[in-house]
């Protein structure tokens, strides 16, 4: 059983950054496929990113990429998104997921973890 924890959510006024970081415990790493998930108000999940524990192989939704970057930490067992030129459109709930399937990465149904998930909010 992996547990997520997210923190590092807020507010902020488009052009500025935020770093989101999601703790992971028990369970074993090795294998694991960790993401970000977002949720605006009135929509259906999404994908935003993901990365392999292992070997850090990462992938990105086309409309994140070039401003968000996920990386992860392996002494401290935790995954950060950066998001930089932030806009409107980027406000949500944000989730990380955790999983050990290996299919298709952009869809929820692949992760077993979820962590509790974090607002970030983006003002013109």
């Amino acid at each position: 059983q992996v547990e997520l924890v997210e923190s590092g959510g807020g507010s902020v006024q488009a052009g500025g950054s935020l770093r989101l970081s999601c703790a992971a415990s028990g369970g074993t790493f090795g294998t694991l496929r960790m993401a970000w998930f977002r949720q605006g108000l009135g929509k259906e999940r999404e994908f935003v990113a993901v990365i392999t524990w292992a070997v850090g192989w990462t992938y990105y939704a086309d409309s994140v990429k070039g401003r968000f970057t996920i990386s992860r930490d392996n002494a401290k067992n935790t995954v950060y998104l950066q998001m930089n030129s932030l806009k409107p459109e980027d406000t949500a709930v944000y989730y990380c997921a955790g999983g050990y399937k290996s299919g298709t990465y952009y869809r929820p149904g692949e992760y077993d973890y979820w962590g509790q998930g974090i607002q970030v909010t983006v003002s013109s």
